[in-house]
């Protein structure tokens, strides 16, 4: 009977369309970050996914953060030899040109939260994270939970008290460094909108909560940032301070006049002006605005090492991974932070010798093509 059973055609509609098999496969199987994405699909909820998957209004700008990765290509070459990766940066020793992104809420992902994901990130190499203002763990509980370098990320507050705590607090932690966003002004994510019904009542909006007064009902609490923050910022700060959310080479100059210590080329992964351009579009007219004054970071839309190539060849001094180091911690906890980090620095090294670059300061913009539109 249950041959028969088993050989039946009415079976067919229990089996997943989507994979061969349900089976979660080991860690160790995976050999792309791309493979960690449907791992963490499968295993965390449907609006915990799309709150690391989304981008604004209809994700445009999140579609051709990775389109335009297509528009570059690479040059071969003859290796002379085994690539070298390290650097330091505003004062941090790196073992490769990669960090961790601040995205917010890890405690959603796994139930160690960031400290999780700082834990994975010092076991790869000591990758320096950079924790997010909105981390779900408070900063003291994060900067004792591994040993690595972290930097804070920080959404200035109109009150100066306010900062001054927050700046104050991460610096005792241990932090090397503060990236203040520029950008998330204002933002609709309509993905969001559509998975409100999925939400547990405890996290819905408030009905005591005032209702912004901005068309669209669009949050007000960032549309007072300006340059004169970063006056206020700089003195309550002892480390470097870089400007994230950088897009156009106006800004890049603006952020040299103000005296910032670098410079972060950032769409938010798509999540801040919808049919704004892909950051691998505008970063070579950035690094150019700034000519060598000062670092510049680049992120959205990395998923392979490849990627990271184009990066830096395009004159990137380090790149930040956002989305790819949280499929890592949802899918298998710290581990699968560090082995998402360790597959990504392999990739490197191995484009780096497959173009002949055996160093950091052998790449520039002879190692690509581009086509942008």
């Amino acid at each position: 009977m249950a041959g028969f059973l088993s050989g039946s055609p009415l079976l067919r509609g229990q089996i997943d369309p989507f994979r061969d098999h349900p089976r979660v496969p080991k860690l160790d199987e995976l050999m792309t970050a791309l493979e960690f994405e449907p791992v963490f699909h499968a295993k965390l909820p449907r609006q915990v996914y799309d709150y690391t998957a989304y981008g604004t209004d209809g994700e445009f700008t999140l579609r051709r953060n990775r389109q335009a990765f297509d528009w570059v290509d690479l040059v071969p070459g003859m290796a002379a030899g085994k690539p070298a990766t390290a650097l330091e940066l505003f004062g941090t020793p790196m073992a490769y040109p990669i960090l961790i992104s601040p995205t917010a809420a890890h405690v959603a992902l796994h139930p160690e939260g960031e400290a999780a994901t700082r834990q994975g990130a010092t076991a790869a190499a000591n990758t320096p994270m950079i924790v997010s203002n909105v981390a779900s763990l408070p900063i003291e509980k994060i900067g004792a939970a591994a040993t690595g370098p972290f930097w804070f990320q920080l959404y200035p507050k109109e009150d100066a008290a306010l900062n001054r705590e927050t700046l104050e607090r991460a610096q005792a932690a241990g932090c090397k460094a503060v990236v203040v966003t520029i950008d998330q002004q204002a933002a609709v994510f309509e993905r969001e909108a559509h998975d409100r019904h999925l939400l547990p009542q405890t996290t819905r909006r408030s009905s005591r909560e005032p209702a912004p007064r901005t068309p669209y009902r669009i949050k007000e609490f960032r549309l007072f940032y300006d340059w004169k923050l970063f006056a206020e910022i700089r003195k309550l700060v002892k480390v470097p301070i870089i400007a994230k959310g950088v897009l156009t080479a106006e800004d890049a100059r603006l952020c040299l006049e103000h005296g910032l210590d670098g410079v972060y080329v950032s769409n938010h992964g798509g999540r801040s002006l919808d049919y704004a351009p892909s950051t691998l579009e505008v970063l070579a007219e950035i690094v150019d605005a700034v000519g060598g004054k000062t670092p510049v970071l680049f992120d959205s839309g990395i998923r392979r090492g490849t990627d990271i190539l184009k990066a830096l060849a395009l004159g990137a001094s380090a790149v930040c991974l956002g989305r790819i180091p949280r499929w890592g911690l949802g899918a298998y906890g710290p581990a699968g932070v560090q082995r998402i980090l360790e597959i990504m620095q392999a990739e490197l090294v191995q484009a780096m010798a497959a173009t002949g670059r055996t160093s950091l300061g052998s790449i520039d913009r002879t190692l690509v093509r581009t086509d942008f539109p």
